[in-house]
């Protein structure tokens, strides 16, 4: 129930693959989500993450643009978030070429891309470039501590665990000291004046502690912000709806709370 068009966008002196998923409904303007998809800015890429954007685009009746950024470790920190926020801004000044509605654009992210996702908030913030409608954060990686009660935990786990993610750490940073960096531990940077947020966490998962601590800290600096936390699944569901009743309630919610911020509910 969506069109897609592969497209280019410019950054840096380069540039990066885009998906854009259109819905098919005939209407000549939509809000736009510009999507990261996860892992550990390391693996996968736009295919691996389709049924996530797919589901988005038709339960929020919005375009959506899937941002294939620069990966690890060919490229390392920062250029997946300067990427992400090359993409970003990208859509801002062309979303007309595409039937977006540059005044309605939101950000998601999963896993990894919900750090890019929240960074891209907080540089246009500094930037004073016009913020986001709202940012769905989807099980975010957003801190550098791998001594969190879930860390703990989840040595062993599927999909994703405390040894992997290192390796994804390892693999991304060009030094320890850089995960101290609040583009890495969104928890320790100036949450004040960012968008609207809701953050999804899943039981089974050592990113769940940190993504527990930022909705905590988006909250305290008056942040509006949305947090469930889904029992029994592990890191990864948002996308398996076909399979289970969590992910589709999930991606409800989530399509429940951008459609507010762009006035279509």
């Amino acid at each position: 129930m969506v069109d897609t068009m592969g497209i280019m966008i410019p950054c840096e002196g380069n540039s990066i693959p885009a998906r854009i998923y259109t819905p098919d409904t005939g209407k000549d303007s939509y809000p736009v989500i510009v999507y990261y998809h996860g892992g550990g800015w390391v693996i996968a890429g736009i295919d691996a993450y389709n049924a996530s954007t797919e589901a988005l685009a038709q339960k929020t009746e919005a375009i959506v643009v899937s941002v294939g950024y620069r990966q690890a470790p060919e490229f390392k920190f920062p250029t997946a978030h300067n990427d992400s926020y090359a993409a970003y801004e990208w859509v801002l000044k062309n979303a007309d070429t595409f039937k977006g509605d540059s005044a309605r654009i939101a950000v998601v992210g999963e896993s990894a891309g919900g750090n890019l996702a929240a960074t891209v908030s907080l540089t246009a913030k500094q930037r004073n470039v016009r913020l986001p409608l709202h940012q769905a954060l989807i099980y975010p990686l957003a801190d550098n501590d791998f001594t969190t009660p879930s860390y703990l935990e989840h040595q062993n786990s599927l999909f994703l665990n405390s040894p992997l993610m290192m390796w994804f750490f390892n693999h991304y940073l060009n030094n320890p000291e850089e995960g101290d960096d609040p583009r890495i531990s969104l928890v320790d940077a100036d949450l004040g004046g960012m968008p609207p947020t809701t953050i999804i966490g899943a039981e089974i998962d050592p990113l769940r502690s940190e993504g527990q601590l930022l909705a905590q800290n988006l909250e305290a600096a008056g942040v509006a912000t949305t947090y469930q936390l889904y029992t029994g699944v592990a890191h990864e569901f948002f996308g398996m709806s076909a399979i289970l009743a969590e992910a589709e309630q999930a991606q409800a919610l989530v399509a429940r709370e951008l459609k507010k911020a762009f006035g279509t509910e």
